[in-house]
């Protein structure tokens, strides 16, 4: 029988792109693009681009180039994949997942822009949370945790009692960072030390208790 793992909350706080959006394949031809175009290594590249804002990887890779150039190229790249939604799906679970928040207090914590995350979000045809935390919302990116303690205080809950929902190394330390618990989703979260793992939402159930805490029940 599997085993199960079960945590508990008041609200959850979820990052979009490879945990409950899979767009893996747009992100790849942007960021493959560019590393061309500066002439890095595109593998290397999509090694540490999950997580953060464009121009933050961008000076995390380049560290001597102008932030003006980073900040232009990333208005440029954020245009390029909100105009391209070809293989942008769900993650499989999601759907279900997402329907079993109806009634629980959720976000959305994500680096992409507003633009984006409708974009994204309405592809994969996943209901957009009604408290979302975007790039125009924060002053830094991940592995910063101003995202996730805002998504929290919007939400009205402390971050103790909030279960964030990530795939990679940037948003897995912002929500540790901001005193949060993590679900890993994907195989490349489980190198990160979150607080549990899943292969996909498939592996996650969502029940609502008598006294509204929210119980995450994670399956192996």
């Amino acid at each position: 029988m599997p085993a199960t793992t079960t945590l508990t909350a008041r609200a959850l706080l979820l990052d979009m792109d490879s945990t409950i959006v899979n767009s893996e394949a747009v992100v790849e031809r942007c960021w493959r693009r560019w590393a061309a175009e500066q002439e890095l290594d595109a593998d290397e590249v999509l090694k540490v681009v999950h997580g953060r804002q464009g121009w933050a990887t961008m000076a995390a890779l380049l560290p001597d180039r102008p932030k003006e150039l980073n900040l232009a190229d990333n208005r440029r790249m954020l245009a390029q994949e909100t105009a391209d939604m070809d293989g942008v799906v769900p993650v499989p679970g999601a759907p279900a997942f997402m329907t079993a928040l109806a009634t629980v207090p959720h976000a959305l914590v994500t680096s992409a822009d507003v633009p984006l995350s409708d974009a994204r979000m309405g592809a994969a045809g996943l209901p957009m949370p009604a408290v979302r935390i975007t790039a125009e919302s924060v002053s830094a990116s991940k592995p910063d945790p101003e995202g996730f303690l805002k998504g929290a205080a919007e939400l009205g809950h402390a971050p103790e009692d909030c279960l964030v929902f990530e795939d990679s190394e940037a948003g897995i330390e912002a929500g540790r960072a901001a005193g949060m618990r993590v679900v890993g989703v994907g195989d490349r979260a489980a190198a990160f030390g979150p607080t549990a793992q899943v292969r996909d939402l498939t592996q996650v159930r969502v029940e609502v208790l008598a006294d509204g805490t929210v119980a995450v029940h994670l399956t192996a």
